[in-house]
């Protein structure tokens, strides 16, 4: 019986210990995968939301990337878009917000390949946003390179990848 109790006891700490780790030190790939469901929070919006909330939005999303960050959008039907920096993304993030009235992002399948460093990360994922008046919205998939810069998870590309149909 005291054999029991004890293996019981040891099996429930084990448990704790393992929760706390986890809870308490997440791998690269939980940090890149959380960050990218929070982009994809402050990237959405409704009418509701006030001007200030959108510009607080937009900052908290640009803060998500590197000064340096190297976006290249590429949409069936529309020309090939590149923007180049933090302050240039930010501006498109305002003037997106400005011109809709809602965006629903969401990104359902985040994959993370992590370097073998830890320095370095590709997710590669599919975005999925719906505007106003488009019921079907659009789903395209993209590829996000992250880099450890001081200790944090930065965006320093951000690019659409083709698909063969």
């Amino acid at each position: 019986m005291k054999i029991g109790i004890r293996l019981a006891l040891v099996t429930a700490l084990a448990a704790a210990a393992i929760w706390f780790w986890t809870d308490h030190f997440p791998s690269p790939q939980e940090i890149i995968r959380a960050q990218l469901n929070q982009m994809a929070r402050y990237a959405s919006f409704n009418s509701t939301q006030s001007q200030l909330a959108a510009l607080a939005a937009a900052e908290k999303l640009s803060g998500f990337v590197d000064t340096n960050v190297q976006v290249v959008l590429e949409f069936p039907g529309h020309e090939v878009r590149t923007i180049n920096g933090r302050e240039e993304l930010r501006q498109d993030i305002v003037a997106a917000r400005l011109s809709l009235d809602k965006l629903k992002v969401d990104f359902p399948d985040i994959n993370v390949a992590v370097a073998p460093d830890e320095n370095s990360a590709v997710a590669d994922l599919t975005m999925r946003a719906e505007t106003d008046g488009d019921k079907d919205g659009v789903a395209e998939e993209l590829k996000f390179t992250f880099e450890k810069i001081d200790g944090q998870w930065l965006v320093t590309r951000i690019e659409t990848v083709q698909v063969l149909t």
